[in-house]
């Protein structure tokens, strides 16, 4: 019988084989190792990977290995293990532990073992933050005070590794790590000890970035801290740890800094323009300023701005390191810009602060450089100063844009600089500043701007330039007013379609820049198609057969964007010149998708998201003519549109072996671990939800046959969060969906319904970024909109109710964080433009509540009521006179919601509204006054007789405003006309405490309304009911009114305000026709008129043919 013990040790030699065979630089045997490893049982992974790291004669090499092993087995099935071991099991263990520890002479071993003893600490935190390990706690001190330098860097270590180990002890404790972190700063200590106690201060002050006492308490060690950053930058130590500490800190904790921020930013700015030191330190040193001026800009323009104005011009040198190449200019295939160089660094960070800090400190900084340098006869200058001319359009918007002029015509001259970089940095500079300033830019210098870029598409020395040429010119017609683009209509596609016709049937590539120049081209081309709508008709024959030759022809691999490209430019054309149009061509070019997406294409295919975008575009134009495509092409946009992408979870060992590949994204989880998702194709997936509410818009019932599979998959997306876009269509798709099963009937819409609505509001409640949070609202609003009274279940309704309480109660404390961020000791103008931004966004989210309380009214009326109770007062709070005026329009808003389609039961709520309706039509606000406007007018068509003293007494008020002399302003106009409205509603439903003939001769004299299409009709009808009634004051004596009363129904017809269509209008014309008997009187009515306003009346009486 064998020896327990024999086996035993021969399983353990076995297993120390399969450590060095992990090792292995063979992949196959490093894998078959992998394998082997991972099929033995926890326990005695445990077991071997312990003794292996007691064995004094084992290779250092593989008992680091087995360290690293056992903290990722103690990081991932710790609790598959632990929990297991009987007590005196798990004493013993904890035990084994810290010997482990103890028993470690190499400092590369040591050094991996205490992360194992860290993790081990960090599960035996339970999660009321009890500590079940005091053992480690009097360890750890027992280590910080030894005196033995590395048994205290070890403590430190492990500290450094889970911060968080006093748990709910912590407090207690403060002093005492104080004390420790404190010992180990000082200067008498060994480097190595104060570099891992800078770390575990980091470590610690980041893991409490909310707590400003901790900060408080802990501040007077940043002296020290300090010193050692600033030793080991000196030393040029190797993996510039400590600038990683300083950059954590700068982000999560920036106001801890605060004391030191100058020195801080001496210190970066000597090492990052020192041109001896290391790349990547100096761009690490740039990353501590980028990032502080990110994470507290007011405090760095108060404590910093000297320090900002050196480092401004340094930047700026940075971009211009740049190296020659003689093919660049021809190159065909760009490689994704090298994120590490200098150069892309500098102006990514410059972009960046000016974000941060804001134009008014960083554009007179960057102005004092750029002139200078675009003088310089080194194009590596001039190429920096344009390229910085481009960062800064997005951060310094405002200042820029009043320097447009100055500054364009300083710029344009560059389009023929010797240099084709520097043409290129011009091109860049036009497209970014086209986007930025829009559209004013397009407004203010097309004249110059499309011959200057036109000039540049002749450049065909230089491939690259030309292709840049073109891509500005994709920028400035994006946004360029239709009426301005057209007079350039002739220009530009005469050069692009003499690029594209010289080098289409080049696709075999046989000159370096085809393949570029077309790309860009056949985009250029799809851009002004889409400006360009109808206008575009005139150059289709002649574009069409080019591009479908490259659909047809561009074939090999390295040809799939091109040929995406194309197919993204024949479908914007056909939906630019329309169905008319297009649709001889739309069978063969379908056609053409279709087998293109029948060879099966991989997944990072780019050809992919260009098919589906097209598909949803041609949807548009067929309308339900496309419904015969739907077969053969929901299979790939749905496969699209489920894809998952690839995650994992990470620890910092492996993450070095992956971080840099960009298709991949990393956040830290913890001390150890890192999340990662592959982003490639996460755009892909959004398009593809995207076009499927496209289609459910689109084709309606004809969708209905995949709307039950498109719910389950949308409905599964609101917990999509590698993505807003992706849930945003989910959200926006749902009232779509419910449309198109309609078809099906209503029990078929109740079900989907009932599986839709308890994910909806789940997803309400856990949304995290507020713009999904929007769309989620909006969404909920317009179903309940389309399915009426009943949609929602007690319960559903009891959570409707629970989340917009929810969603109120954060309104009113993110106004008063918002009044505590205006007390805080860094607090500036610029800070408070950021607090309006806010404002404004949160402000958007409460008019989405607004919409959800507007449907729920709309729907159950009066039945409403007894759930409206339970919030109306965050309501009645928005009215109180402290709040600002946007919190008085919603609130107006939704009573004025509560009267309309509650009628006369409203008068419940009369002591929270009516009042703040009626003082608020003289309101300074225009929007409150439009508000308050429409109040008064649905308080008199649908309050009934109880309201008759109130209608009166806003008589006044009503008049006031309408009677300003600037009332017709357009900033007023709207309030003015809500106003002569709800007159005019006072007249015809609530009139009985007012004299109606004395108000009736001032209301003929405020006609017409231009602009209210929603309350035209109501005037116009009661205009209507006026003439037909043949009411002295409307029609005069004898007739000499009309020629007043039709003019202003001509005037609302030519402004588009009132609709021909409408039956006010029907009602107005049927009075014209008859009036038409009367030669003498209807010219008299016509001469009376302006000649678009006879224009616009001919219209409306011509029978349409």
């Amino acid at each position: 019988m064998t020896d327990p013990a024999v086996g035993q040790a021969v399983a353990q030699q076995q297993f120390y084989q399969l450590l060095g065979t992990l090792l292995a630089t063979d992949n196959d045997q490093r894998m078959h190792a992998e394998e082997a490893y991972n099929n033995i049982p926890i326990e005695t992974k445990v077991t071997f990977l312990f003794a292996s790291l007691h064995d004094a004669s084992m290779d250092e090499n593989m008992r680091s290995m087995s360290a690293v092993l056992l903290r990722r087995l103690f990081a991932s099935d710790f609790q598959d293990f632990y929990p297991k071991l009987p007590p005196e099991g798990q004493a013993q263990f904890k035990q084994q532990v810290l010997q482990t520890l103890q028993v470690q002479q190499s400092p590369v071993v040591r050094k991996k073992v205490c992360d194992v003893v860290a993790e081990v600490a960090r599960d035996l935190i339970d999660d009321d933050g009890n500590n079940q390990w005091p053992e480690f706690l009097q360890f750890l001190f027992q280590y910080a005070s030894a005196g033995d330098p590395n048994l205290k860097e070890a403590a430190l270590r492990m500290f450094t590794s889970v911060p968080g180990v006093f748990g709910n002890m912590q407090s207690q404790y403060l002093d005492v790590i104080k004390q420790m972190l404190s010992a180990s700063l000082q200067p008498d200590e060994q480097y190595f000890v104060r570099v891992q106690a800078v770390k575990a201060l980091g470590s610690f002050v980041s893991m409490h970035d909310k707590e400003v006492t901790i900060q408080k308490h802990f501040a007077d060690l940043l002296p020290n801290f300090m010193q050692v950053v600033h030793l080991s930058l000196e030393q040029r130590d190797d993996d510039d740890a400590l600038i990683q500490v300083l950059i954590e800190l700068a982000e999560s904790t920036p106001k801890y800094l605060r004391s030191q921020i100058q020195p801080i930013f001496q210190m970066c700015i000597k090492v990052f323009g020192d041109q001896e030191a290391d790349d990547s330190t100096r761009q690490l040193c740039l990353e501590v300023m980028v990032t502080l001026a990110e994470a507290a800009p007011a405090m760095v323009r108060r404590q910093a701005l000297p320090q900002v104005a050196q480092l401004t011009p340094l930047v700026l040198q940075t971009m211009a390191d740049l190296d020659d190449d003689d093919d660049w200019a021809n190159q065909d295939d760009l490689a994704v810009e090298d994120n590490d160089s200098n150069s892309v660094v500098a102006e990514s960070s410059l972009d960046r602060l000016c974000c941060a800090l804001g134009g008014k400190t960083m554009l007179s900084l960057i102005m004092a450089t750029v002139p200078s340098m675009l003088q310089a006869q080194d194009w590596r200058q001039r190429h920096a100063a344009l390229m910085a001319v481009s960062s800064a359009g997005e951060g310094c918007h405002k200042q820029m844009e009043a320097l447009l002029s100055e500054i364009m015509g300083g710029l344009l001259e560059f389009l023929r600089d010797p240099h084709p970089r520097v043409r290129h940095a011009a091109c860049n500079a036009v497209g970014q500043m086209s986007t930025d300033f829009a559209p004013i830019f397009e407004k203010k210098f097309h004249a110059q701007v499309v011959p200057g870029l036109l000039m540049v598409l002749d450049d065909s020395a230089n491939p690259r330039v030309q292709a840049h040429a073109a891509a500005a010119l994709v920028n400035f017609s994006e946004d360029c007013p239709k009426n301005i683009l057209t007079q350039y209509l002739d220009a530009i596609m005469g050069k692009l379609e003499g690029i594209l016709n010289s080098k289409f049937k080049e696709v075999s590539l046989v000159e370096d820049g085809t393949k570029l120049v077309l790309e860009q081209v056949v985009t250029t081309i799809a851009s002004v198609a889409d400006t360009a709508e109808k206008d575009f008709e005139v150059y289709y024959d002649r574009l069409m057969p080019c591009l479908k030759y490259i659909i047809q022809n561009a074939k090999t691999d390295e040809l799939k964007m091109l040929r995406g490209k194309t197919i993204e430019c024949v479908s914007l054309i056909g939906l630019a010149v329309g169905e008319n149009k297009f649709m001889r061509d739309a069978s063969e070019v379908m056609d053409l998708l279709l087998k293109t997406a029948d060879g099966d294409l991989p997944e990072d295919d780019p050809q992919t998201s260009y098919l589906i975008s097209a598909w949803a575009r041609i949807c548009k134009i067929l309308g339900s003519k496309f419904e015969q495509y739907l077969p053969l092409v929901m299979g790939p946009v749905m496969k699209m549109a489920a894809i998952k992408p690839e995650v994992a979870l990470l620890d910092n060992d492996d993450l070095e072996s992956i971080e840099d590949d960009v298709d991949w994204q990393f956040v830290t989880l913890g001390e150890q671990q890192n999340f990662g998702i592959k982003t490639a194709g996460l755009e892909d997936k959004a398009a593809a939800c995207d076009m499927l509410v496209c289609y459910a818009r689109e084709l309606k019932e004809g969708f209905a046959a995949y709307a039950e599979d498109v719910v389950k998959l949308m409905v599964s997306l609101f917990k999509f969060y590698f993505h807003d876009g992706v849930r945003t269509s989910a959200a926006e798709s749902l009232p779509y969906l419910l449309e198109c099963a309609t078809v099906k009937g209503p029990l078929y819409v109740q079900g989907m319904w009932a599986f839709i609505c308890p994910e909806l509001l789940k997803a309400i409640d856990t949304e995290p970024e507020q713009e999904v949070l929007i769309e989620l609202l909006h969404s909920l609003a317009k179903c309940i909109e389309k399915l009426g009274p009943g949609c929602l279940t007690e319960e559903a309704m009891a959570e409707v109710l629970r989340l917009i309480n929810k969603i109120m109660e954060e309104h009113f404390q993110k106004a008063v964080e918002r009044l505590e961020q205006r007390k805080d000791e860094d607090y500036d103008e610029v800070v408070e433009e950021q607090l309006e931004d806010e404002d404004s966004d949160d402000v958007y989210c409460l008019s989405k509540v607004a919409d959800v309380i507007h449907a729920l009214m709309m729907t159950y009326r009066v039945n409403f009521y007894p759930y409206l109770d339970q919030i109306v007062g965050h309501f009645a709070s928005l009215l109180s006179p402290d709040r600002p005026s946007t919190d008085h329009h919603w609130g107006i808003c939704i009573f004025d919601d509560i009267i309309e389609f509650g009628g006369p039961a409203c008068a419940k709520y009369q002591h929270y509204f009516l009042q703040p309706i009626v003082n608020s039509v003289i309101n300074e606000a225009a929007e409150v006054r439009q508000a308050a406007a429409y109040g008064c007018g649905v308080i008199a068509q649908f309050g009934g007789d109880q309201f008759a003293q109130t209608c009166a007494q806003s008589l006044g008020k009503l008049i006031q405003i309408i009677n300003e002399p600037d009332s017709r302003e357009p900033e007023k106009i709207n309030a003015t006309e809500n106003c002569i409205s709800a007159v005019t509603k006072i007249l015809q439903y609530n009139n009985t405490a007012i004299d109606v003939e004395d108000i009736l001769r001032h209301w003929i004299t405020w006609l017409p309304l231009v602009e209210d299409a929603d309350e035209a009709p109501h005037v116009y009808g009661y205009l209507a009911k006026l003439l037909e009634a043949r009411h002295p004051i409307a029609v005069g004596a004898s007739g000499e009114g009309l020629p007043r009363a039709l003019a202003a129904f001509a005037a609302s017809l030519a402004s588009g305000a009132l609709l021909p269509e409408s039956e006010a209008a029907q009602r107005l014309l049927a009075i014209t026709r008859d009036l038409q008997t009367n030669t003498e009187l209807f010219n008299a009515c016509i001469t009376a008129m302006t000649t678009e306003q006879q224009r616009a009346l001919h219209d409306a009486l011509t029978p349409a043919t």
